[in-house]
């Protein structure tokens, strides 16, 4: 079949089931959308670059497919970096596809040439240049591969415009072999062994479950581990919806923004196992001394992550679902009840808890997510920004399954929620997709709006306007004495105006007596609508 680089493209993701894409055209990569417009892929188009490679992202992390997003050379490349390193932070798996200059004036500096594969070399699982029309098959399919096998993250493919217009005879390969990339799936069944004798041993044992659990699926076997060996569970801001978060073992996120309950219980524990977690410095950042006081497993299907930032007693290479499978059949309970009983005592001295004392002209928010939590259905799915906002749904918002909670980890990025909401619900278009942000932002992706629009979505939108870069204006009063700098939204736009531009409905909520009817106006179908709520400057994240 005689086909060009670009019919060659849609070809391949065809082949591989790709069944929507995200992206923004351009000069360099017109070919592409030439050979798109013949084609039954359905394309999104965004207001922004990294709306796409958002979006992307929120598709990949609600279906578990892979994400696709598509963009010109130049700028429109580069609008994706951000997109691509938060993917590579939180293991999504993505195709990233860029149209480059014609190959023979890479490297000329002409109009829109970046060089994206040297710049994203650093934040991507692998990526492509494509000299030759004929290796795209190879390529693709390569990049698929690689993006969504092992630990899961991106892959760049950048395909210069004389590539995509080349024609050839196209054939698609049917296996893929990679030489110096073999992920290890099966765990070595003595270090599984080892970690059944240890988890009997132990007096005081912890499981901290990160988004690994979540990328491998694996959330039945975490519970069922759980429950017959009574372990408390700690989870990273990733593995969120790994175990439900009213389940009586869970005690809630750890870390700085985390609860007491998990952060004791993780300085206190005899066995700490760790499953699919980087150990970053905001999660467990006394690492070392925790190392000192406990014996340490880790589970994780990279190698690069094990021992990099604590020292493993009982390091184990895998898909965490296949090892805790087979550490179902070999393992027991230990005597744990007295740790069982102090925790649940811990976690019980020290809940979650919000006050309203003071100042009843705004709306906690705390009281609104806890309230959203009651009234969607455990498949619906949270979107957040980052800041104050994120690390409020993460402690209180009552997830209940797994890929129900989207957010950006390792690399907090802001203006992420909206668009990766966008993505959600068309990777979930029957669940309800509600998206909760601060002022700040919100108005860093806001564009993203218009694609809501064109495509008809009913995304839900809740922000949480204190006027402030919040969680920046907490730092700055704990760390720089109150000295506040460049953190005052003040002059932010009346946000329900700026939606119903958009022929969407919203509503501003003033006080808690007001937001069970909002929410219910806001939830009662499936078209778009904005909540804006009124929070006061100094509310606190924890």
């Amino acid at each position: 079949m005689k086909l060009t680089g670009a019919q060659a493209i849609i070809k391949a993701l065809e082949i591989e089931s790709v069944e929507i894409i995200f992206g923004y055209p351009g000069a360099a990569i017109c070919p592409f959308y030439d050979a798109l417009f013949d084609s039954k892929l359905k394309h999104v188009l965004t207001r922004n670059e990294q709306g796409a490679a958002h979006a992307a992202s929120g598709y990949a992390r609600v279906t578990g497919k892979t994400g696709v997003c598509v963009a010109t050379s130049g700028p429109g490349a580069t609008n994706l970096i951000t997109g691509i390193a938060t993917a590579y932070m939180d293991s999504i798996p993505m195709v990233a596809i860029t149209g480059q200059v014609s190959s023979e004036l890479i490297g000329r500096d002409v109009f829109q040439e970046a060089d994206i594969t040297g710049a994203t070399a650093p934040f991507c699982k692998h990526n492509y240049l494509v000299k030759n029309a004929k290796d795209l098959p190879r390529i693709i399919k390569e990049a698929f591969h690689i993006a969504s096998t092992g630990r899961p993250g991106p892959v760049v493919i950048d395909i210069p415009i004389d590539v995509q217009t080349k024609e050839f005879n196209f054939e698609y390969p049917e296996t893929v072999d990679i030489k110096g990339y073999k992920p290890t799936y099966k765990g070595h069944i003595m270090q599984i062994k080892k970690i059944a004798e240890a988890i009997e041993k132990a007096k005081a044992p912890v499981i901290c479950a990160g988004g690994g659990i979540v990328n491998a699926n694996a959330s039945e076997e975490l519970i069922e581990l759980v429950e017959k060996c009574q372990i408390p569970v700690t989870t990273t801001l990733m593995g969120i919806g790994s175990l439900p978060s009213k389940h009586e073992m869970n005690l809630g996120m750890l870390g700085s923004h985390g609860v007491f309950a998990a952060n004791y219980a993780i300085h206190n524990a005899d066995l700490v196992i760790i499953m699919g977690a980087r150990v970053g410095d905001r999660a467990m950042g006394a690492a070392n001394k925790i190392a000192e006081k406990a014996k340490i497993v880790h589970i994780d299907i990279d190698p690069a992550e094990i021992g990099k930032n604590i020292g493993a007693t009982i390091p184990v290479v895998g898909d965490v679902k296949l090892i805790l499978k087979e550490l179902l059949t070999l393992v027991n309970k230990g005597n744990v009840d007295k740790w069982v009983d102090t925790i649940t005592t811990v976690k019980s001295e020290h809940p979650l808890k919000y006050t309203e004392e003071g100042n009843y002209e705004f709306v906690k928010p705390q009281f609104v997510i806890t309230t959203l939590s009651e009234m969607l259905d455990e498949k619906d799915v949270v979107a957040t920004e980052v800041g104050q906002n994120q690390i409020w749904t993460a402690n209180y918002f009552n997830v209940r399954t797994s890929r129900s909670f989207v957010t950006s980890g390792g690399m907090g990025t802001m203006g992420y929620g909206l668009p990766s909401g966008v993505g959600a619900k068309f990777g979930r278009p029957e669940a309800k997709v509600v998206v909760i942000g601060g002022d700040g932002s919100f108005q860093m992706s806001l564009q993203e709006l218009g694609t809501i629009k064109q495509n008809k979505l009913g995304v839900k939108i809740i922000i949480l306007n204190n006027s402030r870069l919040g969680m920046v204006r907490e730092i700055q009063k704990v760390r720089y004495c109150g000295r506040y700098s460049q953190v005052f939204l003040e002059e932010n736009p009346d946000f329900v105006k700026l939606v119903e531009a958009y022929g969407f409905k919203g509503e501003h909520v003033k006080n808690n007596s007001e937001v069970r009817g909002a929410l219910s106006r806001m939830l009662a179908d499936d078209e778009p609508y904005l909540l804006e709520c009124l929070v006061d400057p100094d509310e606190p994240t924890l």
